[in-house]
């Protein structure tokens, strides 16, 4: 067996990118840069107001009050075209280009107005309420780093700087192969000694969420030659195929043999993990496989743990695995001997910092209960966790 955190460094090592593609910018949304985005004009393009006011020579207002001639107006989107003198100032408006000459805004709210002219009533100091031009971006700089995901958070920078269309990481085509002669589909009623099978709309959700595009092929029955079948046809036309079920030793456990029967070569088959410890990783070539458990709870959490960053690391994206933050249990966890615990909880932000109570489940396949969990909570082998001590927090 392996570390989690090993089996995820041979993950990304043997991920690979799956070439670029350009879409819409309107499209974009979720997707993932292929090349650093630079900055192809001064941002803001102008000297521009922060306020509502006056724009001044700021050595004009040292003996405030003073009264000083306007001489005209700049407004967004049409500034004033003359230049300043002194003795002078200018109407301006919030993003309205300061006009050449100028050196400081005052704020309405300390000016007086009267006729042609405009009382400035407190001294203004050179550059005040002026951002300057290329003050948040100089041309070349680069604002948006290749890997990046694209968020409405970040979508403005692109759609600043004019792109119609943007260079972003094709998507994973994923093949989801549910296996277990005990599975029927979701939609037909199950017959006595039979389940409906849950993981595969499970993994799809996972997988689109990410940017993967999930196909959901037929349930495969506990037969090698059918299993086999369905993993070369599957490879045919996909970057990554996920199995789930038949990654234990039991007599009708034959993912591992079915992988290597397609010609992949297996990686790793074990993880030092609860819940999820058979885990079988194999590489054909560019085309990764994944063997997930069968339990709902296990499926998930080591899709999350491992197939995540392998569909991220094929999109670009720098950093793929999750990132962990560190709160207080609110309930005492107990370890297991040989394998960290990744254990559903629900965290929630206090006062006092996270505080992450561990959700009362029935085992792996108890998906009823990880529904309530919003994180999982890193139980280091042989290491219980007291209430109150500190543990490590993966939000969900």
């Amino acid at each position: 067996m392996i570390s989690v955190q090993e089996a995820q460094k041979i993950v990304h090592r043997e991920s690979r990118l799956l070439g670029t593609e350009n879409i819409a910018l309107e499209a974009a949304i979720g997707r993932i840069t292929a090349k650093a985005l630079k900055a192809n004009s001064d941002i803001p393009p102008f000297d521009r107001s922060q306020m509502d006011g006056y724009a001044v020579i700021s050595s004009d207002t040292a003996s405030s009050p003073v009264s000083l001639t306007i001489v005209g107006e700049s407004s967004a989107g049409r500034g004033y075209s003359g230049r300043l003198r002194h003795g002078q100032a200018v109407r301006i408006m919030t993003g309205a280009r300061v006009p050449e000459g100028a050196d400081a805004v005052q704020q309405l709210e300390a000016t007086i107005e009267t006729g042609g002219a405009v009382t400035i009533l407190q001294a203004v100091e050179r550059g005040k309420f002026i951002v300057p031009r290329g003050a948040e971006a100089k041309r070349g700089r680069v604002c948006l780093a290749a890997g990046s995901v694209l968020t409405p958070w970040n979508i403005a920078i692109p759609a600043t700087f004019g792109l119609k269309t943007i260079e972003v990481s094709k998507r994973p085509r994923v093949a989801i192969i549910p296996t277990g002669s005990e599975l029927v589909p979701i939609y037909r009623k199950p017959p006595k000694d039979k389940i409906r099978d849950s993981n595969s709309l499970v993994l799809a959700a996972f997988c689109k969420s990410i940017g993967a595009l999930p196909n959901v092929l037929p349930i495969a029955s506990d037969d090698e030659t059918a299993l086999v079948a369905a993993i070369k046809t599957a490879a045919k036309s996909n970057d990554l195929i996920i199995t789930t079920g038949g990654v234990s030793v039991g007599k009708y456990d034959r993912t591992r043999a079915a992988f290597e029967k397609s010609g992949a070569e297996i990686i790793f088959e074990r993880i030092r993990i609860k819940p999820g410890k058979p885990v079988v990783f194999a590489r054909k070539k560019n085309l990764l496989y994944f063997g997930l458990p069968g339990n709902p709870v296990s499926a998930a959490v080591t899709f999350f743990l491992l197939v995540r960053a392998a569909i991220l690391s094929m999109q670009g994206l720098k950093s793929a695995s999750p990132t962990p933050a560190f709160g207080s249990a609110a309930a005492p966890l107990k370890a297991t001997k040989e394998r960290d615990g990744f254990l559903p909880a629900k965290a929630r932000f206090t006062d006092k910092g996270i505080i992450a109570e561990p959700i009362k489940w029935k085992g792996s396949s108890d998906f009823i209960s990880l529904a309530e969990a919003n994180a999982l909570v890193h139980v280091p082998a042989g290491k219980n966790i007291n209430f109150g001590e500190k543990v490590e927090v993966i939000f969900l």
